[in-house]
């Protein structure tokens, strides 16, 4: 195991960290040189620093094996975690070091849970850094790494793959190159264009590109203590529940259909099953709150109830209402969503819909292998027969996931956390997607978890943005040493 080859990896990543750190300390310049601009200058020059000490000491190596691979994707997010909290701790306010720590994780995951009870007192600079966390976060610090490396070699593919989720490249039909490439271009394109319509709606440009960060990357984090219902307008609630939902789809197929191929997008089964399930979702929950009287009207409940669908059914987590209130039918259609999440491909997180629907082919494969027991039932995704280590793979993820939710929600109630608070709050932080219900739900906070408690909760987030697997194969490798 070659550390200091791993090291030199991690060093690119914290520089990626540190240039927007200093593009954070530039709008703060421009906001009048707020409150944030110290600690986000002094930030970013201590990241980068630390970033070049491998870069300057360590020769440059071409080739990489799996471990270091490994290694070098996981402990490139540990270490931007770690690094961003910095502005947060030297800003003070909210931000005691746990505090700072728990915001900092949620944004490079893109999970959009928060500890702040006001997020408006916070500068413009601090903010931008806060949205800048998602958008590193949603490409992934290591494919944006990879983007910007000028070389290729195998250590780029093994990188890739790493970084990738192994059902994701199941449906990426490039080489690593291109691959990285499809994915920058997609996610610079949506967030582009979600720019211009948010501000063509009504947002200025700080706040449209802050929420759009936040949308592509599914993220969620606002700048308004009432998120987007501050705005309170269906245009821009609509634009963005639009693009989060493309922010859902595997981005290989979103390249394909923008190339003249958009008959590819819905050629596949698993998203026509993705939009299927929103649509449902969205029109359930719509009717169950409007025959409640949550809501005054009709307009009110499908505005509310598609859009609090999309937000947690994409593990974005913006809010347009305050769902906690709602009647248990919608919260647990909700909580359905807020565990499925949207398309593997994508910057969404949770167990995702393929792999939903690869369990429902395999429950559908073996009932009728019990009627027919000499039958061979092979699982198929439209034309493609999908391989029985696959199934198996899916099938012991999906256990997994559920477990560590129930684990972490078990710690949170030992710890004094309401039920609920710690049950809905739990699959929220694994599947990334911010908000629960009670105290932690759509228009509230996590700070009156435990410390303890969002230290659990940190470590979720990561392992459900590192779908499990990864983080766990670094303690083997290390137990094996």
């Amino acid at each position: 195991m070659n550390f200091r080859i791993v090291s030199r990896y991690i060093g690119i990543a914290l520089l990626l960290n540190a240039i927007f750190m200093f593009i954070s300390a530039g709008v703060s310049f421009i906001y009048n040189v707020d409150a944030s601009f110290s600690p986000l200058l002094l930030s970013g020059i201590i990241t980068a620093i630390t970033a070049s000490f491998p870069m300057i000491f360590v020769n440059k190596k071409e080739e990489i094996n799996v471990r270091e691979g490994l290694l070098i994707v996981v402990f490139s997010w540990i270490f931007s975690c770690f690094f961003g909290m910095l502005p947060y701790i030297l800003y003070g306010g909210e931000f005691s070091v746990i505090n700072a720590w728990f915001e900092s994780v949620s944004g490079y995951t893109t999970t959009g849970s928060t500890i702040l009870t006001d997020v408006e007192a916070l500068p413009r600079g601090l903010l931008f850094w806060r949205s800048s966390t998602h958008f590193l976060g949603g490409i992934g610090v290591v494919l944006f790494m990879l983007l910007i490396l000028p070389t290729v070699s195998t250590s780029r593919m093994r990188l890739s793959n790493a970084e990738i989720s192994p059902l994701a490249k199941e449906n990426f039909r490039f080489k690593a190159k291109q691959t990285i490439k499809v994915i920058s271009i997609v996610y610079l394109g949506l967030t582009l264009i979600e720019t211009i319509l948010l501000m063509v709606a009504g947002m200025d440009l700080f706040d449209a590109l802050a929420h759009s960060f936040a949308t592509i990357a599914t993220g969620g984090f606002s700048t308004r203590n009432m998120s987007v219902a501050a705005f309170d307008s269906y245009w821009i609630e609509l634009i963005i529940m639009v693009f989060m939902v493309l922010g859902g789809m595997h981005f290989g197929l979103l390249y394909i259909a923008a190339i003249g191929k958009p008959q590819a997008l819905f050629k596949s089964q698993v998203t026509r099953y993705y939009l299927m399930a929103m649509l449902l979702g969205g029109l359930l929950v719509s009717i169950n709150i409007k025959m409640e009287n949550i809501v005054p009207d009709w307009f009110t409940a499908f505005r509310q109830g598609f859009f609090q669908v999309a937000t947690l059914g994409t593990s974005t987590g913006f809010a347009n209402a305050d769902s906690s209130v709602w009647p248990g039918f919608s919260i647990l259609i909700i909580t359905f969503f807020t565990m499925q999440c949207a398309c593997s491909g994508s910057t969404s997180g949770g167990i995702k819909v393929d792999r939903i629907f690869i369990l429902y082919k395999a429950f559908k494969s073996q009932i009728t292998k019990q009627k027919h027991p000499n039958a061979i039932i092979p699982v198929k995704l439209g034309e493609q027969t999908v391989d029985k280590e696959i199934v198996y793979s899916v099938t012991l993820f999906v256990a997994v996931y559920i477990f560590i939710v129930f684990a972490v929600a078990l710690i949170l109630t030992a710890m004094g956390v309401d039920t609920i608070d710690a049950i809905t709050g739990s699959a929220a932080n694994m599947g990334n997607a911010g908000p629960g219900f009670g105290k932690v739900g759509s228009l509230g906070n996590y700070s009156s978890i435990p410390s303890l408690g969002k230290l659990v909760l940190s470590a979720e987030m990561l392992l459900g943005r590192l779908e499990i697997y990864s983080l766990l194969l670094i303690l083997v490798i290390f137990r094996r040493r």
